[in-house]
């Protein structure tokens, strides 16, 4: 059976973030978007960061919008278009971008950041609230574009703390949590997409974002701190977002306890999402679970040994990594 995201076809059918409205996520987009400019505008662009072979300067590069480059307007396409289209090769056009602009000044820099953060406001303020639920190509499939557009919150949380790891002021504590939220919001939505029932708690100190999929679609709502019912993943905000990118291995950091995991068969049920999109958010926790327990071959095959080597999942731009297929093997 072939999976069903037409979310067209289904008004009734839940949608995460995207039924929280717009208010909701140009708050915590747009705030995400004023701590990073921030950081970067506080930053030296020629230190090195511990993405490889990137400065502060390639990374604040490829999070700008150029005239070469636009990753929202892509993604405004292709919602208006029916979610058509063809995923970007994410390693391609950042290392195309980044070589085309590395010798941009720091003014020039920070104007392309200032573009994409108004081209989301612009988005927000003025093109019609229907394109919010209209899917769009991303690169871990068809999602509603609001979702995508506050997937922009997880990029530039991590990345900021890419940034502070290079010696840039730390991020805020609200926008680490618009983070969780966005990374909650596209593990439910793939959840729901491979018809899994299921779901799972981003608990930090502060409270956190529960994500629960079913055939009505994915739900995606605030929790209190100490709320841990069910499948939870328990940390730091940071910590989460670094082990959800591969910045920090989650084994060791399980280990230590630094990373708790409640009720790790409820993140097993999950793991199957890695073989749909093995570069995803949140990805290396999933696999934690299947090596944890044994068994789902699947993900281990399907993420080609990332479970032993948990690399740096991505350096990818308002949208998120990999090339997936559909849950039943068609090309999303």
């Amino acid at each position: 059976m072939a999976r069903d995201d037409s979310a067209r076809a289904h008004p009734d059918r839940h949608s995460g973030m995207a039924d929280a409205g717009r208010d909701q996520v140009r708050a915590m987009v747009v705030t995400a978007w004023d701590a990073f400019i921030a950081q970067v505008e506080a930053a030296d662009l020629d230190h090195r960061t511990r993405l490889p072979g990137w400065r502060v300067h390639e990374i604040a590069v490829h999070l700008g919008a150029w005239p070469d480059h636009n990753a929202l307007a892509d993604l405004i396409a292709s919602a208006r278009n029916g979610g058509t289209g063809t995923p970007p090769d994410v390693d391609a056009v950042n290392a195309r971008v980044t070589t085309a602009h590395r010798d941009s000044s720091r003014e020039e820099v920070l104007a392309a950041l200032h573009r994409n953060r108004q081209a989301t406001v612009d988005y927000l303020d003025r093109e019609p609230e229907e394109l919010d639920h209209a899917l769009t190509v991303s690169t871990v499939g068809r999602l509603p574009l609001l979702s995508v557009v506050l997937g922009q919150a997880y990029e530039l949380a991590v990345h900021g703390l890419d940034l502070a790891d290079a010696g840039a002021p730390p991020i805020p504590a609200d926008v680490l949590q618009s983070g969780l939220a966005a990374l909650a919001d596209v593990t439910g939505a793939l959840a729901a997409s491979c018809d899994i029932t299921g779901g799972a708690t981003l608990a930090t100190p502060d409270g956190g974002w529960r994500f629960a999929a079913d055939p009505s679609g994915w739900t995606v709502r605030r929790v209190a701190p100490g709320d841990l019912a069910g499948t939870a993943v328990e940390g730091p905000a940071d910590l989460l977002l670094d082990a959800a990118s591969g910045r920090v291995n989650p084994v060791p950091a399980v280990a230590r306890r630094r990373l708790k995991v409640h009720e790790i068969g409820g993140l097993l049920r999950l793991a199957p999402i890695v073989q749909v999109a093995p570069g995803i958010p949140g990805g290396p926790i999933l696999q934690l679970a299947a090596r944890t327990l044994g068994g789902a071959g699947a993900c281990s095959a399907g993420s080609s040994g990332a479970a032993e080597r948990f690399p740096m999942c991505h350096r990818g731009g308002a949208d998120w990594p990999s090339r997936p297929t559909g849950c039943h093997g068609e090309r999303t």
